[in-house]
């Protein structure tokens, strides 16, 4: 199974999520690029992160964070 235009969508964004802190989030404004609009409703809708428009990871999407940073580090090489 390949990843789909939608996921990768999904993955981008994950991937711009501070991991600094948990006291950090993101905003998607809704005049942002329609794809990156879509991309966190689906995400929300998944649950992992916690508003339409961004606002926090949950637990689940920190984890899924920590493996999209995993695999980007393993695939830059």
């Amino acid at each position: 199974m390949q990843f789909s235009q939608h996921m990768c969508e999904e993955l981008d964004l994950i991937l711009k999520f501070p991991m600094d802190s948990m006291m950090q989030g993101l905003k998607v404004h809704q005049d942002a690029e329609p794809a990156l609009v879509e991309a966190a409703k689906r995400l929300f809708e998944k649950g992992i992160i916690d508003q339409k428009d961004g606002g926090y990871l949950t637990d689940l999407g920190l984890e899924l964070a920590e493996h999209a940073q995993t695999l980007q580090s393993a695939l830059k090489s």
